[in-house]
């Protein structure tokens, strides 16, 4: 069956050559990057997309519906498997670390992914999510595009901060640090340093947690 993202996978991936998709790219990785380092074992990325985020975050699995999409992150070096978050192709307690990076607002069930990496993950084993968070400007803007039928964007469900981390924590994992970054207004083309600031911030467009799998859930 053919994905809505069989037909964008080249609009989605090619945004991140415009000057404002390398600016927001370099400020996400980098977030990224400040909680989880260069991952060690072995890590999946669930929804990996193209792959852009797994190739530069060191991670050489990835989990996507879209055929499309995966073909572009196999050849990114990548070792692709189609299927859906909620319901992965893959066996329990393989995998050291799990990113959802701008994959939970695409979700129908975010709760079942979320059980899902639990199942994924080896005891005390890492979920790195990254996420856009509705009550912020970002999302703000994000949902305008959404009910203005942005191609990409229309399939967009995006979630508060504290009920991501609420279900997160239901699902069996504790929090262990967190890290922001985007301070400056979605319209916007900011030079200079990126700021990457530790812990969580209303006035933040990205959000970054590190989460560690407990014995709860399953």
């Amino acid at each position: 069956m053919e994905q809505p993202f069989d037909s964008l996978f080249k609009r989605y991936d090619q945004w991140y050559e415009s000057p404002k998709g390398k600016r927001i790219f370099k400020a996400e990785l980098k977030c990224l990057q400040k909680l989880a380092g260069s991952p060690e074992g072995r890590w999946l990325e669930v929804g990996t997309g193209t792959g852009r985020f797994a190739a530069r975050m060191g991670i050489n699995e990835g989990l996507d519906p879209s055929k499309k999409m995966l073909e572009l992150a196999s050849s990114r070096g990548i070792k692709a498997y189609q299927g859906f978050a909620e319901n992965a192709p893959l066996p329990s307690g393989q995998f050291s670390g799990v990113m959802l990076a701008f994959t939970l607002c695409f979700i129908d069930s975010p709760k079942d992914a979320l059980s899902e990496c639990w199942r994924l993950l080896v005891p005390g084993g890492k979920l790195l999510i990254g996420i856009i968070c509705s009550d912020n400007p970002w999302g703000r803007a994000y949902q305008i595009k959404k009910s203005e039928g942005h191609p990409i964007y229309k399939y967009a469900r995006f979630l508060p901060l504290s009920d991501t981390i609420e279900i997160t924590k239901q699902e069996g994992f504790e929090l262990e640090k967190s890290a922001s970054t985007l301070f400056w207004n979605p319209e916007e083309l900011p030079q200079g340093e990126i700021e990457i600031r530790s812990g969580l911030y209303k006035d933040a467009g990205f959000s970054a947690m590190l989460f560690t799998k407990t014995d709860r859930g399953g």
